[in-house]
């Protein structure tokens, strides 16, 4: 906790921003010299021609020099930890990227990133007593920080990996998250935590131009491993541990669109004898693009949707006029994306009958 200085939160996500934004074409020859390419080999990939990946690199630069550079006072043993983990997992993404490895290989490098900044201090130290009682919240025991804290990320990590399915999809869900968490955090005057995720939403921000439809560059598992592990550990350091009885219910609306959209495919595919690892389209945005949208305005629902869950997360930390600014805002949004879902869908049944007919 501390006082919040505005200027160096600015600082922060204008740096990341630049310098995300100008290492991009950077990434994007060194994906070509290395061969990191996105070869559409089956129905699922949406695009039609190869498109390099790798961009996470640029979104990784952003963050980590905008972080070094204004985070250098609050360097605590905590961040040590995360900065460490992210270029590990940073180095998995790259290899990745250029060699497709097994699920297995992955998880077992990003359980080894997860678990530094654990083992640095980052823990979710209590759940809630759903089992009624005197307390609200069980206290867990050291294993039991370890191995909760250690599923929270490797669930937020691998949901914002599933994610990355269309065209500035992940990388603008994930620039609204961290947009979301940096309100909560500066309500809550958690500098450190500002400052991250601040830089965070500067560097995805930075990437967006080069990856909307049509994408120039993808960021790869490289970026979207990248984000969703720092979007974890954000959360474990400033939101967790700052709220009493809604501290779950915060981070949970946050991150509930990757987290449904993870849980939902996952499901269905158990059910269908399939493993929650193998890839379909199942996902969310698949559904959408079935229902006729373009990609585009697939992107831009589920821009809506993240933004309304994250709006309500700050709805709840806020108070008295910022309560009823981001009700309206909320209220606006799900106007528009309902009319503009019923109008596609209307359509869409439309052309599907003239055909029958």
């Amino acid at each position: 906790m501390g006082k919040i200085d505005y200027i160096f939160l600015a600082g922060a996500f204008i740096m990341a921003l630049v310098l995300s934004f100008a290492c991009t074409p950077i990434a994007r020859n060194f994906a070509y010299k290395i061969g990191a390419i996105d070869v559409p080999r089956d129905k699922r990939r949406m695009h039609k021609k190869p498109i390099p990946r790798l961009g996470g690199l640029a979104i990784f630069s952003g963050f980590y020099v905008s972080v070094l550079v204004f985070c250098t006072q609050y360097m605590t043993k905590e961040i040590r930890g995360m900065l460490i983990g992210s270029v590990i997992i940073v180095a998995l993404g790259i290899f990745d990227d250029v060699l497709a490895l097994k699920p297995s290989q992955k998880f077992i490098f990003q359980l080894i990133a997860t678990a530094i900044p654990v083992y640095c201090g980052v823990r979710i130290t209590s759940l809630p007593n759903f089992f009624g009682g005197a307390n609200a919240y069980i206290s867990l025991n050291i294993y039991a920080q370890y191995i909760v804290t250690i599923i929270w990320l490797l669930g937020i990590l691998n949901a914002v990996n599933l994610i990355d399915g269309l065209d500035g999809l992940a990388v603008g869900v994930s620039a609204i998250m961290a947009v979301c968490v940096t309100v909560i955090v500066v309500l809550l005057q958690s500098p450190a935590v500002a400052i991250i995720a601040a830089a965070l939403a500067g560097s995805c921000l930075g990437f967006i131009p080069y990856n909307y439809n049509p994408a120039k560059l993808f960021m790869g598992d490289t970026g979207s491993m990248f984000i969703g592990y720092t979007l974890a550990v954000m959360s474990v350091m400033g939101l967790f541990k700052a709220y009493a009885i809604i501290a779950f219910a915060i981070p949970f609306l946050i991150f509930g669109l990757p987290i449904f959209d993870m849980i939902f495919v996952s499901i269905r595919r158990v059910l269908n004898g399939k493993s929650p690892m193998a890839a379909d389209k199942t996902h969310l945005h698949h559904r959408l693009i079935d229902l006729g949208f373009t990609q585009k305005q697939a992107v831009a629902i589920m821009y809506a949707i993240a933004a309304i869950l994250g709006l309500t997360a700050v709805l709840i930390a806020g108070e008295g006029f910022m309560r009823a600014i981001v009700l309206v805002i909320i209220v606006f949004i799900v106007v528009i994306m309902c009319s503009l879902i019923m109008y596609k869908h209307k359509i869409h049944r439309g052309i599907k009958d003239d055909k029958q007919n």
